[in-house]
């Protein structure tokens, strides 16, 4: 589609945090050794999936080895492993491995993105930069309009979720709604499901299971056939 040609172009031709930049340029060019062979994309990362989404997945940001190599949201990284394989179990994805950006993996009905589009240092982008990527989630909010549920992978990407739906002119519930592993929230038209990120930190540590993991992507399938 036309329009998810546009943002694709705008997002990876974004300039605004300079940090931002700076780091993954920097990771571009000094690598990680089981990859030196390959050529980094270096660039801040696109959405990747169906424009007739009904699962919109909304992640932290891009890994320095995982997506900022590979130029495809969760791709060739130990988070996307977990994502990947659970789409393709829930029916969401044509197979259950991502690597690279040409490996044929096709989405069907979930469409991914990020809270920040670049890799930050020690996954840790700074307020203003997500503010800087905030433009992108209102447009793909604006063209995934078959979208049922919205799944948020961690509190930063939950939170930018909460600003997205307040810049649309949407009240929030008094009090505001609280991040919480496996809830459910409903927020006017829209459903936003919780879900620890699939980050190592969660998963080497067991806060986060592969039961856990099944159950919300049963929850996601459920809801986007209600």
């Amino acid at each position: 589609m036309e329009t998810f040609q546009k943002l694709t172009f705008e997002v990876t031709h974004c300039n605004r945090c300079p940090r931002l930049r700076a780091y993954c340029n920097q990771v571009a060019q000094t690598k990680k050794r089981e990859f030196r062979h390959w050529i980094y994309w270096g660039k801040p990362v696109p959405g990747f999936g169906d424009p007739k989404a009904r699962l919109w997945i909304v992640g932290l940001a891009p890994a320095a080895h995982g997506a900022n190599r590979t130029g495809r949201m969760f791709t060739g990284d130990s988070s996307g492993n977990w994502l990947y394989q659970a789409l393709f179990d829930a029916g969401f994805a044509n197979q259950p491995t991502s690597v690279s950006s040409e490996d044929g993996l096709k989405l069907k009905g979930a469409y991914i993105s990020a809270a920040g589009r670049c890799a930050p240092p020690d996954n840790k982008p700074l307020p203003e930069e997500l503010s800087h990527c905030a433009t992108f989630l209102d447009e793909e909010f604006r063209l995934l309009k078959e979208r049922r549920l919205i799944l948020a992978l961690g509190s930063i990407a939950f939170n930018a979720v909460l600003k997205l739906l307040q810049r649309q002119a949407m009240a929030l519930p008094s009090p505001k709604p609280a991040f919480g592993h496996g809830v459910l929230h409903t927020m006017g038209s829209e459903r936003v499901l919780c879900s620890y990120h699939p980050s190592r930190q969660n998963t080497n540590t067991g806060r986060l299971t592969r039961k856990m993991w099944a159950e919300i992507f049963e929850k996601s399938a459920q809801a986007v056939r209600d």
